[in-house]
């Protein structure tokens, strides 16, 4: 009797076969209006489509065995290949459908190909684990293990599919969205970093102003996001009426301006914590081996405090560009654009793929910012030991 080992891949294989043959793989549809008809894995797997089971067995072999870091680089690269092989096969079929039916069929990933492919990635991610505890290497790991699909995705292998075609379709709104989304977020992050950075530095400093600062900014994040936006709809557009010059540079009720000004009052909740937590870890013995070296309060703060602060400050930083580039989304509400223009354009009109058109991109946004800002604080995590 085989004793189980890995007791996460077999639950995650176990899941990934339930997704795979009980689930429809693909959906095909005479337009986007009308219900597509689903079609299942094993229909597919015929030709080269047969080597989707490889990978599979692979799996299930390695969910039979102790974890060790050997078989955790073949679990690495077994759910890798089963991601590249499920993009391929789905866009094979969406080609292959596209012949027999009209310009106007739509072909789209089912419940079953979406679960493949996210049981795929947390197959690859749990394995990175087992590898490596460096967060810097996972990343990297992590990263690679998407390169394949990511380069069928570029050589137009996947063309066929409804979510490819609604992207060529509206390739500039797309790409509008895409730099409008960039746009909110770096014009939030820049004020409140200005703000947030001296808010937390006095709350660190003097703990009279610590309760007020941080009730003001609790209260705040209690507040819906969609209130805030619309609450500050009549100020700026009376600030805008009475200030003829902050209308000319684009302030008004609607628009960018109430969604950034909603934004950063969002962020400084979690900012201000993070600076206030980063130099409170700064141990109390550096601080007074600096001041007996002679440096002032100035050169302490610059040269010690900060330095020793900035992994749990830009951990902070992380969390608000994450939250940032979501709620963003709902800032299409008041005209804000970006991705949730598309989002809303797509609930309107009942179609699912437009809205992922949206949807994706914003996850994918949030999981390189996060990424992002993780690889910079293993960096720093690194150079100072």
């Amino acid at each position: 009797m085989i004793a189980v080992n890995n007791r996460v891949l077999l639950t995650l294989f176990i899941l990934l076969l339930l997704a795979a043959f009980g689930l429809p793989f693909l959906s095909y549809a005479p337009n986007r209006l009308l219900s597509g008809k689903s079609i299942s894995l094993i229909s597919l797997l015929h030709g080269p489509a047969l080597w989707l089971l490889l990978p599979m067995l692979a799996l299930a072999i390695l969910s039979l065995l102790r974890p060790l870091r050997r078989r955790a680089c073949l679990t690495a690269l077994a759910a890798c290949g089963l991601l590249t092989l499920t993009f391929w096969l789905s866009g094979h079929a969406a080609g292959q459908l596209a012949q027999q039916g009209s310009r106007l069929a739509r072909t789209s990933w089912g419940s079953g190909c979406w679960l493949m492919m996210a049981l795929s990635l947390l197959i690859a991610a749990d394995a990175m684990t087992r590898i490596t505890a460096s967060h810097l290497w996972r990343i990297l790991g992590n990263t690679l293990a998407v390169l394949p699909t990511a380069a069928l995705l570029f050589s137009h292998q996947l063309d066929q599919l409804s979510l490819l075609k609604e992207y060529h379709n509206r390739q500039d709104v797309f790409d509008a969205a895409l730099w409008q989304h960039l746009t909110i977020l770096l014009a939030t992050l820049a004020p409140a970093l200005a703000i947030g950075v001296p808010l937390g530095v006095l709350c660190f400093r003097s703990e009279r102003w610590q309760t007020p600062i941080f009730s003001t900014l609790n209260i705040i994040q209690t507040v819906p996001s969609i209130a805030l936006f619309g609450l500050l709809i009549a100020p700026l557009a009376g600030l805008a009426t009475a200030v003829p010059w902050l209308a000319e540079h684009g302030v008004s009720g609607i628009g960018m301006a109430p969604a950034i000004v909603a934004l950063v009052l969002y962020a400084l909740l979690p900012l201000v914590r993070s600076v206030v937590a980063g130099l409170q870890s700064v141990p109390a013995s550096v601080i007074e081996s600096a001041t007996g070296m002679g440096l002032t309060r100035g050169q302490i703060f610059l040269r010690v405090q900060l330095p020793l602060a900035l992994p749990l400050f830009l951990t902070g930083v992380r969390i608000l560009a994450v939250q940032t580039v979501g709620m963003a989304v709902v800032a299409a509400l008041i005209g804000a654009g970006g991705f949730g223009a598309i989002v809303f354009q797509g609930l309107l009109s009942s179609a699912l793929d437009l809205v992922l058109l949206g949807v994706i991109p914003v996850i994918l946004m949030a999981v390189i910012v996060d990424s992002l800002f993780k690889f910079i604080v293993s960096i720093l995590e690194v150079s100072r030991r």
